[in-house]
């Protein structure tokens, strides 16, 4: 008998070998219609594999994400399969599902148009109504290389030799249509009804610069049509919101191909966000007893290779020079941590003496490569607000925890702490050349991060291989409007290069000692959290970090004096603030300042001249009526002091 444990704890037994679809059909016929996949032992298969032996089994459907990567899977299968028929000379590269639906790269002799992505899909809907059973077969390495030679899949037999020599290579065939695929997919075309192909973008193939530029149609699917137009409408308000245009349109920042990718410029606008943000952080920091530094942006090759940087992380770096030819070579700095511990190294130090705290508003460069590149949130120079802690053993959890508590503060002031997740990431002890080779010492600071994890009650997630090459961290993960996840604060434990660096004190029994350091950003990379900001306020950023927090629209040239008066009035009292002298007409200048998100717009004429007040105009509350000009300046200062969101 084969014994199946459920999900729900509950147990089926069969006498013969059978497939996941008809153990699905046996629990019910309602399940098998709308199963997707499926999870033997936590590995996910198709609804086609056989089952022969005990197992702990989940069916899967679209409401699992594992459900949703197989159905998405397949409609990219299918929008490969309909290119190919529309452009039989299209070459394959790789078609997976991501979040929110799935792309396929090709390489085509014209880049695809929009107008191309509606025969695309008129051919899609095509394929899907034939309702083409897709199998799945197997072929040794030989037979499936000449295959895909024989089909002129020249990206597919170069992924084909990459992999390993006792690795499974499978395909999925759907009609006419075959591709290289492990899987898994849906048993026919007919389910992937309610699809649309959403973007066209350019797409280095592997993501190297270097590499052939392929053509990347980007599309999404769901079970239902309902559930795709609710997306397709989220979609349209993600683009709203996307920094990248937003933060242009109100000129927060722009970029130049003189300057360079990756290298965006920040405008008055923008530079006064960063600068309010960079302020709020030194100050608080300085109040929980951090010590400010200022240190190069570049060092000699040395520094990099006590760091262990020049061996891990060498090819992230600008470097300045040829170690062949010359006698010093230098790199401009990727990290702080480096060039802190040489602060802490310029004196001797006691037990006493610890926890120190450094921190720091530093300029980093890191040679990110050309596809990677977006907006603020990808650059290859950016300023982050980076510190590090030197700790005893004793010291470790509470000096963890107040960082914790720091960042926390942070985020619950700049209003973006319900979109975090934690991730605890871990080294990888399959890929030691990744790392500092010292398992014990890893194991040991990875227990002690969990304890400190689980005691501060985080809800996080593990992810191995994510860990920095000297210590573990926990990541604080936030996903952008079009639903992409990036890191925006770290906080690691470093175990090893206080040790490489000879940093050391003098504990109570009269011996050196290495202290562990806390590697940590308050609020992360000023660029990317700007852009978070953008996305998340839609550009009307909260009062006290508006980088004009007050526009005076005098009605009419008659009332320049007393829109000045207003203004100067508004500036002695610490707020930021433009007036708009412009002969336009009233309703024309109060649309121009809603549109660039000004918090407060105040009209003056003949009324509010003669009484000393301003007509309100908030965007939180519209048209509010005349109140003293002093009234208002109360109000909006203790709106500003509170940094209320």
């Amino acid at each position: 008998m084969i014994k199946i444990s459920l999900k729900d704890g509950s147990i089926k037994e069969f006498e013969n070998e059978l497939s996941v679809l008809d153990i699905a059909k046996n629990i019910s016929e309602g399940l098998a219609r709308v199963a997707c996949a499926a999870t033997i032992n936590g590995e996910v298969v198709d609804l086609r594999h056989i089952v022969d032996k005990d197992c702990e089994l989940n069916i899967l459907t679209f409401d699992s994400q594992e459900g949703k990567d197989a159905f998405r899977h397949t409609a990219s299968h299918i929008l490969a399969q309909a290119v190919k028929k529309l452009n039989p000379s299209a070459k394959l590269a790789i078609g997976p599902s991501i979040d929110n639906g799935f792309y396929y790269d090709f390489d085509v002799e014209k880049p695809f148009t929009f107008e191309d992505l509606e025969k695309i899909e008129a051919e899609m809907k095509k394929i899907v109504k034939e309702n083409l059973q897709i199998e799945r077969f197997e072929l040794p390495r030989d037979e499936a290389i000449k295959l895909m030679e024989e089909s002129g899949e020249i990206y597919k037999v170069e992924l084909i030799k990459d992999l390993p020599e006792n690795e499974v290579i499978s395909f999925y065939k759907q009609g006419d249509f075959v591709d290289l695929c492990a899987g898994p997919h849906l048993l026919s075309t007919k389910p992937v009804k309610a699809f649309k192909l959403t973007k066209i973008a350019g797409a280095y193939w592997r993501g190297d610069e270097k590499n052939k530029m392929l053509s990347r149609i980007y599309g999404t699917a769901f079970t239902k049509k309902s559930d795709l137009d609710a997306h397709i409408e989220a979609l349209e308000e993600a683009k709203k919101r996307d920094h990248n245009k937003l933060g242009r349109e109100l000129e927060l920042f722009t970029t130049s191909e003189p300057v360079g990718q990756g290298l965006p410029i920040l405008l008055p606008k923008g530079s006064r966000v960063v600068q309010l943000l960079q302020r709020f952080v030194e100050d608080e920091e300085q109040k929980r007893g951090y010590l400010l530094t200022k240190t190069p942006l570049m060092a000699k090759s040395d520094l990099y290779k006590i760091s262990g940087h020049w061996d891990h992380y060498k090819d992230g770096m600008f470097v300045l020079g040829d170690e062949e030819k010359d006698d010093e070579v230098f790199a401009l700095r990727p990290m702080t941590c480096p060039f802190q511990f040489m602060a802490y190294k310029a004196k001797k130090r006691s037990y006493r003496d610890l926890p120190l705290r450094y921190n720091e508003t530093s300029t980093l460069f890191r040679n990110e490569s050309s596809g990677e590149m977006h907006g603020l949130i990808r650059v290859r120079q950016f300023t982050i607000s980076e510190g590090h802690l030197a700790v005893r053993p004793d010291q470790l959890e509470d000096e963890f925890r107040g960082v914790v508590d720091l960042i926390n503060y942070m985020l619950d002031t700049l209003g973006i702490r319900e979109d975090i997740t934690y991730r605890f990431s871990k080294w990888d002890p399959n890929n030691k050349a990744k790392y500092i080779d010292k398992p014990k010492e890893w194991e040991e600071t990875q227990d002690k991060m969990r304890q400190i994890l689980d005691n501060l009650q985080l809800d996080y997630t593990e992810a191995e291989g994510e860990a920095a090459f000297y210590g573990p961290k926990l990541d604080l993960q936030i996903k952008n409007v079009h639903g992409k996840e990036d890191t925006i604060i770290t906080v690691q434990i470093d175990f090893s290069l206080a040790e490489r660096f000879g940093m050391t004190y003098i504990d109570k029994d009269g011996k050196e000692k290495h202290p562990y350091i806390i590697h940590r950003t308050s609020i992360g990379c000023y660029e990317r959290t700007l852009a978070m900001l953008i996305e998340k306020y839609a550009g009307a950023f909260p009062t006290w970090l508006a980088p004009i927090q007050v526009k005076v629209l005098p009605i009419s040239e008659k009332y320049h004096d007393y829109a000045e008066e207003v203004t100067k009035e508004l500036e002695r009292n610490g707020l930021r603030v433009e007036t708009d002298y412009r002969a336009e007409k009233i309703g024309y200048k109060i649309r121009e300042a809603r549109n660039e998100r000004v918090p407060y717009i105040l009209v003056v004429g003949e009324k509010e001249a003669e009484n000393k007040e301003v007509a309100i105009r908030s965007r939180k509350n519209g048209d509010e009526g005349a109140i003293a000009l002093k009234s208002f300046i109360e109000r909006i200062t203790v709106e500003v002091e509170n940094k209320e969101k």
